[in-house]
């Protein structure tokens, strides 16, 4: 069972791995465009919806464990990907599975870092492979960047509620100093460190996957 417990905000950190993380999605995004990869109305068809709704469920139930358990468990995320693909081979045969293995590497693929650091829990991890197993690379960029916003907004209110925006700056301070040093992070930024404030970040994708689908369902993304 794979911990869904999350990025770190307040004494552990949030806005590093963050910032990190969304300029990765930013970049990957530039390379997918350039493989003719990122595609406008992905649910042109009506029946391309299916995939969005499996993609719906696995989020609602993995935000709902992750903001109670503070766990996603490995049969919802394998469950979650092992759909994507079956639907995305049923309805689109080979380009179809492309569509799914490449959605759930670029999931793993981008994060993989910041499970690394020990700043992301390996559930929600897993749980952005899954999610891009059923929505393909292109829609799960989106709902990467989508996610990360979300989960900048739940730390800052989490750092200013908790009295700690100085220890805040200061980790944001250390995480710069590890990347231009090429070092790992110390533990004052890891999610070992009991002192540290976490933020569900299985909870920002769910909210993600699901106002992101509204958007795209009533035309306005």
């Amino acid at each position: 069972m794979g911990g869904g417990a999350t990025l770190i905000a307040g004494a552990g950190l949030s806005s590093g791995p963050l910032v990190d993380a969304a300029a990765a999605v930013h970049s990957t995004s530039g390379t997918l465009a350039s493989w003719g990869l990122v595609t406008s109305g992905a649910l042109a068809a009506p029946w391309l919806v299916a995939p969005w709704l499996v993609a719906v469920l696995v989020a609602l139930v993995a935000g709902v464990l992750d903001w109670r358990v503070r766990r996603i468990p490995n049969w919802l995320t394998v469950s979650g990907a092992a759909a994507g693909i079956l639907i995305h081979t049923v309805l689109l045969r080979w380009p179809g599975l492309k569509t799914a293995l490449l959605g759930m590497a670029l999931g793993l693929g981008v994060l993989l870092p910041f499970v690394i650091a020990r700043s992301l829990g390996a559930g929600d991890w897993k749980l952005a492979g899954a999610l891009g197993a059923c929505l393909g690379p292109a829609q799960l960029l989106n709902v990467l960047m989508a996610a990360i916003l979300v989960a900048g907004v739940m730390a800052l209110g989490v750092v200013i509620w908790k009295g700690r925006l100085k220890q805040t700056f200061l980790n944001i301070a250390h995480m710069l100093a590890a990347l231009v040093s090429l070092h790992m992070p110390g533990p004052e930024v890891s999610l070992d460190n009991p002192q540290s404030t976490k933020i569900p970040f299985g909870v920002a994708l769910a909210l993600a996957v699901v106002f992101y689908g509204i958007g795209k369902a009533s035309g306005r993304m």
